[in-house]
């Protein structure tokens, strides 16, 4: 990603795992560092129709050097 864009709810699952892996963070690892359960990463990557829309912004904006804003999900570069 370039410049900023807009991106729907179910785009963040597959976005929330690419920053995860390209962090080099298993699951479990990832799971320790957001204070959560390790079933709670895994839903959130692989299951878009499930409510993790927190979780999922919070991985990316840990594992990757993005922000997430507003409900309609615009990503760009973290100053």
């Amino acid at each position: 990603m370039k410049s900023p864009r807009y991106v729907e709810e179910a785009e963040l699952a597959a976005l929330a795992k690419k920053a995860r892996k390209d962090a080099k963070k298993k699951r479990a690892q990832a799971a320790r560092d957001m204070g959560i359960k390790q079933p709670s990463i895994f839903h959130a990557e692989e299951s878009p129709d499930l409510p993790f829309t927190k979780l999922r912004r919070k991985m990316i904006e840990t594992y990757s050097n993005w922000k997430i804003t507003g409900p309609f999900f615009r990503v760009e570069k973290k100053d």
